[in-house]
């Protein structure tokens, strides 16, 4: 963040303004008057700010879907792998893990290599 020198220039007046009004209270307290306040006379003029710097954005890792996961899976073995496997590395129940591949097999991603065994396209 930068200041200009007319920023300060500013600033440095508007606080002497209050500094002397703050020492006329004073002295008004202590001769025993009732000090009268108004929001006029201790309101200070808002100086301008520069915009604020936005934060730069956070990259976002995708996480990856069952299905995702599933292929991983099947593509990181070149003689294929089973179900029984495939529950016990993702933790899906059986029928969680029939549908993922039944629809990859459907799409044509993995092929049958054989019951219950399947291997990447």
């Amino acid at each position: 963040m930068t200041i200009s020198k007319k920023d300060l220039q500013a600033l440095n007046k508007d606080v002497k303004a209050l500094s002397r009004k703050m020492e006329k209270l004073i002295k008004e307290f202590d001769k025993g008057k009732k000090a009268k306040v108004t929001a006029k006379s201790v309101k200070a003029k808002p100086t301008k700010r520069a915009p604020a710097k936005k934060a730069p954005a956070r990259k976002r890792t995708a996480k990856l879907t069952a299905t995702d996961k599933v292929l991983k899976i099947v593509m990181g073995r070149k003689k294929g792998v089973d179900t029984s496997t495939i529950m016990a590395k993702t933790g899906f129940n059986q029928k969680k893990v029939w549908a993922i591949l039944l629809k990859a097999h459907k799409t044509g991603k993995i092929k049958r290599v054989d019951r219950g065994k399947y291997v990447g396209a």
